[in-house]
């Protein structure tokens, strides 16, 4: 009897020892740590609206202002805006299977929360307006999706009657296309590792472009093509941005595969506009 007692005993504890184990793992697991952190300094400040071809010959421009005036004055911007931000929106959208006859709006469909993809439908703040916009031009919406250097050559050419998709105005485009009225103001910021602790005593954009203007050739910031992040980064003296020559700037298709590699090591940091920073850390942190 003693020895059942025993190891009734012995068997109890190699059970409770294994309890504890896996109560430890699982609330490891819940308070897993983040892998990256945005840092919440503007480093620019910015406008988006929506680009047209120059002499706008299909007269979108003062349809798409005064849809935009009306969903201002009436508080849906707001609404439209904050419902993707979080979390809450419920539109999304599948193409038609032609374009043709169609209000074809270009995009990159990979920046959060102003254009992206929930399954294989299409959805985002400015896919929301571009339904809103067809609607008003009696028109059937299609979405063509891009690359973003490309959105401007659609528009140019004539193959996307607009392209939306969280465009920056500056002087530079501004010579080369027409825009719709501002409506949305947008800065870029810089995300990193979670536990970089280079930028925490950072206060000003200032203090953020004195430790980039420290780094060398192997400090590298990622962007995404074509965008704001990488010009301020690489330098475009057409945009107006001098840029940091003594480190490397990395080009990427989309945000979402910069911000990955900072967990992969392969940057230092991303340079992106901060409601997409912030909702794409948010997915990689899940």
């Amino acid at each position: 009897m003693k020895t059942f007692k025993k190891i009734l005993v012995a068997v109890m504890a190699v059970v409770l020892a294994i309890g504890c184990v896996c109560a430890f793992a699982a609330c490891n697991k819940s308070e897993e740590a983040d892998k990256v952190k945005v840092i919440d300094i503007p480093l620019t400040a910015e406008s988006y609206a929506f680009c047209i071809k120059k002499g706008d010959p299909n007269g979108i421009k003062p349809v798409a202002d005064a849809l935009l005036a009306e969903l201002k004055e009436s508080g849906e911007l707001d609404n439209i805006i904050n419902s993707f931000f979080d979390g809450t929106a419920t539109f999304e959208y599948t193409n038609p299977a032609s374009s043709d006859g169609c209000f074809i709006v270009a995009t990159n469909a990979y920046f959060p929360p102003f254009e992206y993809y929930n399954g294989n439908k299409l959805t985002g703040v400015d896919m929301k307006i571009a339904s809103l916009l067809a609607a008003k031009l009696n028109k059937t919406l299609y979405i063509l999706d891009e690359d973003f250097d490309a959105i401007f050559t659609s528009v140019e050419t004539g193959e996307a009657d607009i392209a939306m998709a969280g465009i920056t105005v500056n002087e530079a485009r501004l010579q080369s296309y027409d825009f719709t009225a501002e409506y949305y103001e947008s800065a870029q910021v810089l995300v990193v590792k979670a536990d970089d602790t280079t930028y925490d005593n950072c206060k000003t954009a200032e203090d953020v472009e004195a430790i980039f203007a420290q780094q060398n050739q192997q400090y590298i910031l990622g962007t995404q093509s074509g965008t704001t992040g990488y010009m301020y980064c690489h330098g475009d003296e057409d945009f107006g941005y001098d840029g940091f020559a003594n480190l490397t700037t990395s080009s990427y298709k989309t945000g979402a595969l910069a911000i990955q590699d900072i967990v992969s090591g392969v940057v230092n940091g991303v340079v992106i506009d901060k409601q997409p920073a912030l909702m794409i850390a948010k997915n990689i942190n899940k």
